[in-house]
């Protein structure tokens, strides 16, 4: 008999600033996106005080002095380094984890039909409270879809749960399907929602009384799973090895408004560099690349422009010359004087696997850019990121997102690190 759990840690972001800093246990936090724009994540304190998520940061100032919100930077070191000791922790339970995102993961158990898994599963948050300072709550099912449905009833009625809840037997599944509604559940987006409303579903236990043929022809079989497996019957497997991204994107609002053509193009050139290391690193190439800028559509006393365009490549390539040397060529086709940029951004598509891309017979990449590319990998992982750059990027600047709340990184910068005395 297998079982799934899914572990999904409290308020992510939240709880990773309050392990460290224990004053802010009760107290509404809000984190921001890059550069400060707008709120990301908000502890439950915060979400009771009616803060929307997406909030304008410049627009709900007063909002946070009045309610003395405590608003932090996005920490993404500390962050990823948190989930990574939380998923470490998790693998000591069993080897079959996938890690589903940064605060989720499932895990399998297979063989454990005479094991107390309420008991277990408490085991477990316990340890990983203890371990890393993470709470955490644990759903179980007999497939991924229902351990999903028991995890937002361990969330939802965490008082009476205490952050575990198990669907071991028919009772608990259709009582828990009758709870959920059918645009909460785990994989119905807004378009499959508003056609299932349409027929008439409106909880989870609705969408499994559908026919099988009715879900296939409307959903494919990417619904049809979806329904057997809320049905008890297993059918999405556990992805233990992340799939590689099917396109990789780059972009950053800017500090400040850019007038000047040479430095759009540092920064395009810059962001087309970054997309070649994050397809090496996953083992890919790229056939084309999107490149797009836009001004500030909050300021309507300055002029208006927002373009982009498809450069297609006629090999695939990871070269962060090629890549970043055709990203400006787009930039090229698109730019417009006269307007102040506030956001540019390239995305890598049509990616293939290193090992598989197709060669072309009459053009072809420079060879000696692969052992260039392998050469410039190994020196940045020796001394760090951004130590060697192309000629067309700024030699002296580093880029630097605003972030003037940002705390420590606590666990991956030994400067950081927390002193007592």
């Amino acid at each position: 008999m297998n079982v799934f759990a899914l572990v999904d840690c409290n308020n992510f972001y939240a709880s990773c600033e309050r392990i460290f800093q224990p004053g802010l246990e009760g107290k509404p936090i809000a984190i921001l996106s890059n550069n400060d724009g707008c709120v990301i994540a908000r502890s439950n304190e915060a979400k009771a005080l009616g803060l929307p998520m997406g909030a304008p940061a410049h627009e709900y100032a007063s909002f946070f002095n009045q309610h003395k919100v405590e608003v932090f930077s996005s920490n993404y070191p500390l962050y990823g380094d948190m989930s990574r000791r939380v998923m470490e922790v998790l693998k000591q339970f069993t080897p079959l984890v996938e890690v589903y995102s940064i605060d989720e993961a499932f895990l399998q158990f297979a063989g454990f039909e005479h094991y107390d898994l309420d008991a277990y599963a408490r085991q477990m948050r316990k340890r990983v409270r203890k371990w890393t300072g993470m709470p955490v709550s644990i759903g179980m099912g007999p497939s991924k879809a229902l351990a999903k449905v028991a995890n937002r009833v361990a969330k939802k009625f965490a008082d009476r749960t205490d952050g575990v809840y198990i669907i071991d037997n028919e009772e608990k599944r259709i009582k828990a399907l009758k709870w959920l509604p059918i645009g909460d559940v785990w994989g119905i987006g807004h378009k499959h929602n508003k056609r299932l409303v349409f027929q008439g579903v409106r909880t989870a236990y609705d969408f499994t009384q559908l026919s099988d043929a009715w879900v296939r022809r409307e959903m494919s079989v990417v619904g049809l799973r979806l329904k057997h497996d809320l049905m008890g019957v297993s059918s999405i497997p556990l992805e233990m090895t992340a799939a590689p991204k099917k396109a990789i994107a780059t972009t950053r609002s800017f500090e400040r408004m850019i007038d000047d053509y040479g430095e759009l193009r540092e920064r395009v050139s810059t962001f087309g560099s970054l997309c070649a290391e994050k397809l090496r690193r996953q083992n890919s190439r790229c056939h084309a690349i999107y490149v797009f800028v836009r001004s500030n559509p909050f300021r309507d006393d300055m002029p208006q422009y927002r373009n982009s365009t498809l450069v297609s490549l006629p090999f695939a390539t990871h070269s962060s010359l090629t890549i970043s040397q055709q990203a400006l060529r787009g930039l090229d086709l698109i730019y417009k004087s006269g307007i102040s940029y506030k956001k540019a951004g390239v995305m890598v598509t049509g990616i293939v696997p290193e090992a598989s891309h197709q060669l072309t017979l009459f053009e072809y990449e420079n060879p000696k850019h692969q052992a260039l590319m392998q050469s410039i990998d190994r020196l940045h992982q020796r001394f760090g990121p951004h130590k060697l750059k192309i000629a067309n990027q700024d030699l002296s600047r580093t880029y630097k997102m605003k972030q003037a709340r940002l705390s420590p990184r606590y666990t991956t910068d030994v400067r950081d690190v927390i002193c007592v005395k």
